[in-house]
């Protein structure tokens, strides 16, 4: 550890060290060199993702706050009455009551933290506001092709769990990190949090950091697999009875029922994401203003901020840290190609009728990856028209999460 020199005469009354006054820089010369450099990088990473969130390169709404996040957390360390560093933002180690209720008083993100992120409850907010965007009609008028891709999407998710305990992690934190590969940021918090509350912090900051990754990155996935001709496939519209509201919400209801009683460990997602779609489909509006702005939004705010602050350099710097943004991912990487393969099969199911690039909305990252589906179809044609299909997969690639998550939870808890 360096010491920083005297701002005046340490014999004088009244004088300070200037990393006493500056207790954020000062902090960087007293603790240990990795964890001082850790803190800059990640200083510059938050500069770097608000800067592509900016540009939309990632997404804003999740990258803006917590590039802010994560800058302004591991600027603001100081020393505390502990003698230790520490930060005024959030402690998310605290594990009995009477130091749970000492930081509520303190860390001004701690209640945020503390009444919904350990419970899971952000997640279900997320949820909710996700159904009342989701038209599940897509689903049902291409039930087959939209399950089908949605499962080849999973790859990385099957792929990556038995590699995970080859690794040496146990089962359940194997399945916490294997479930990135569903790119489901709600799902991936729920599960780290049942099965591996002790590696929630990185794993859920690694899955929503690449989940936001995967606008920027999947496009050249599918320039690489899928050559422009087929990116540039028109889809027939196809000629079918229009599916009724009623229908959609007989739908949603048969479905989450069905999946509470086979899976009721995550019943409280299942729950979120089909009562979202409930209230779409029965038309109440005031509710659906609220789910899909003030719930949506508020969390996704409080989501991204919080995960920011979580990017603390002495929580992030552990040795797990390495092997969970390597198995994150391959997961992704993993499933883009897996959902593609999926685009392909029912390319030749179908007679050369579907395009494969729907596949790629299998990652169920709603509804980024269908808008990435729909924006390189464009490129190769103009006339091509793949949102339709490419939702209808999306939809289905949230309900296969949320299927596996539930799978491991029930097994594994």
């Amino acid at each position: 550890m360096i010491a920083l020199g005297p701002l005046v005469d340490p014999g004088l009354p009244g004088s300070t060290s200037l990393g006493e006054l500056f207790q954020g820089i000062g902090t960087l010369f007293e603790q240990e060199t990795h964890v001082a450099i850790g803190r800059v990088t990640l200083i510059l990473l938050g500069f770097l993702l608000i800067y592509l969130g900016k540009k939309e390169v990632l997404e804003p709404l999740l990258m803006i706050p917590m590039g802010m996040g994560m800058s302004a957390v591991n600027a603001g360390v100081l020393i505390l009455d502990s003698g230790k560093p520490g930060t005024l933002f959030i402690n998310p180690l605290v594990e009995t009551t009477d130091e749970v209720v000492t930081v509520l008083q303190i860390d001004w993100l701690q209640p945020i933290y503390t009444l919904m992120f350990s419970n899971g409850l952000i997640a279900c907010l997320v949820f909710m506001g996700i159904g009342v965007l989701l038209d599940v009609g897509y689903v049902m008028a291409r039930p087959f092709q939209s399950m089908i891709i949605a499962l080849f999407a999973e790859a990385g998710t099957f792929v990556v769990f038995p590699l995970a305990l080859a690794m040496g992690m146990t089962a359940p934190q194997a399945a916490s990190v294997a479930t990135i590969g569903g790119a489901d940021g709600p799902m991936v918090l729920f599960t780290s949090l049942v099965l591996a509350p002790e590696l929630f912090v990185p794993i859920t900051v690694v899955g929503y950091l690449y989940l936001g990754l995967t606008y920027g990155g999947y496009p050249y996935l599918i320039r690489l697999m899928i050559p422009e001709r087929l990116r540039g496939l028109p889809m027939e519209a196809e000629k079918k009875k229009p599916i009724t509201s009623g229908q959609k919400l007989a739908f949603a209801v048969v479905v989450c029922t069905l999946l509470c009683l086979l899976f009721p460990v995550a019943a409280p997602l299942f729950l979120s994401l089909f009562l979202g779609v409930a209230v779409r489909e029965a038309g109440i509006r005031q509710f659906q203003d609220l789910l899909s702005t003030v719930f949506l939004y508020g969390a996704t705010f409080f989501l991204g901020l919080t995960l920011g602050v979580l990017c603390e350099a002495g929580t992030l710097l552990n040795p797990n840290v390495l092997r969970l943004l390597l198995l994150g991912m391959l997961a992704l990487l993993v499933s883009g190609i897996g959902g593609i393969l999926g685009g392909y099969f029912m390319y030749f199911v179908s007679g050369k009728k579907v395009n494969p690039i729907i596949g790629i909305a299998g990652v169920s990252c709603v509804p980024t990856t269908a808008k990435v589906a729909q924006k390189l179809a464009t490129q190769a044609n103009p006339q091509a028209v793949v949102m339709p299909a490419a939702l209808g997969v999306n939809i289905s690639g949230v309900i296969t999460s949320a299927i596996i998550a539930g799978t491991f939870v029930a097994l594994l808890r």
